[in-house]
């Protein structure tokens, strides 16, 4: 019982190390590095044991997608993470001109030996920054599908494995801006958690002006293997069965047309969670705990998640679009009528 005690101490020194280190250059936003390192310690499966030989079922790090106006630190927020990280670090800005293989890679004839040989892209790394993700068409988004849900990327005929940790943060532009794609709802629904980036408090944007950030150095503070182990921990994190109830009926809730479904739901919701987010939504509860620094999930932590792993996932009627009806304010009504365990 010491020895796991101090184990999770060890943990939890290195967690606080890495918050140290991104808030010397992110001022103001300690709830939001928060919610991000949450995801990356977040244990989501995501395959399973294939023959009696394999290795056994596998997972891996929750996807996030930031959304917010330019100039809110978000290229800077993701930067400064990978700083802290001693992992390979690959930024790709999305453009409208952008193809597959520019992310991916291709195959490519090698006059030389009179064979092709496969070119790998940006996406064979640890750590991602999808930048500006909507300034891509659809067909180019797309590209993540298989390498975000598989860890895996395919180019022609060879199936190559990624990495671990594989981890995806993406930016976007609210999709009022100009020069935008949405994102489909497949894709939307690869990401862990959306996590909308606000403007920080006057006092916090005051404390940026007086700051040099170019005279500070964000440090290396773990590696790859030791976020593995983290993660490793906060999937052992303890769940009730009433939690996960607590988390299904959370879900059920949000589908319109069931029995007992909400009115605000039944006309300002065309579809509903995916059973992927239950996955999601509790691996995110393990997290939460285990950075509150219990071995246990309580209701207080699936509330506190909820919204960003599933706001991105409601797909909202006409109606709701006309009435200004936000996917926040429709899950603020499920969790206030969801019965609590």
């Amino acid at each position: 019982m010491q020895a796991e005690s101090t184990t999770k101490e060890q943990a939890w020194e290195i967690v606080t190390r890495i918050e140290e280190q991104i808030r010397k250059v992110v001022i103001g936003q300690d709830d939001l590095i928060r919610r991000i390192l949450i995801a990356l310690f977040g244990r989501i499966p995501y395959s399973f044991k294939k023959g009696e030989e394999s290795e056994a079922g596998k997972s891996g790090s929750g996807h996030v997608l930031l959304e917010g106006v330019p100039g809110l630190a978000k290229t800077l927020l993701v930067s400064a993470i990978a700083s802290t990280i001693d992992a390979k670090f690959q930024r790709i800005q999305f453009t409208p001109d952008m193809l597959p293989a520019d992310i991916l890679g291709t195959r490519i004839f090698d006059s030389k030996t009179a064979e092709f040989r496969t070119e790998k892209g940006p996406i064979f790394a640890n750590i991602i920054l999808a930048d500006e993700i909507n300034r891509a068409p659809q067909k180019t988004q797309s590209a993540l599908l298989e390498a975000m849900q598989e860890r895996q990327v395919t180019i022609g005929e060879t199936t190559y494995g990624l990495e671990d940790p594989f981890w995806v943060l993406a930016t976007q532009n609210p999709v009022e801006q100009e020069g935008v794609f949405s994102l489909p709802e497949a894709q939307l629904d690869r990401f862990c958690m959306m996590v909308r980036v606000h403007y920080p408090s006057p006092q916090s944007e005051y404390e940026m002006l007086s700051a040099s950030i170019e005279k500070v150095k964000v440090e290396s503070v773990t590696d790859p293997q030791t976020v593995l182990w983290i993660r490793q921990l906060v999937g052992e994190v303890y769940v009730d069965d009433k939690i996960k109830r607590y988390i299904v009926a959370i879900g059920q809730n949000t589908r319109s047309n069931q029995s007992g479904t909400l009115p605000i739901v039944n006309e300002m919701v065309m579809h509903g969670a995916s059973p992927r987010s239950y996955n999601h939504l509790l691996a995110m509860c393990r997290a939460v705990a285990f950075f509150r620094g219990r071995d246990y999930v309580l209701p207080s932590d699936v509330k506190y998640i909820a919204t960003d792993v599933l706001h991105h996932r409601i797909v909202r009627t006409i109606h709701a679009e006309v009435e200004n009806v936000s996917a926040d304010e429709i899950l603020a009504e499920v969790l206030r009528h969801t019965e609590i365990p």
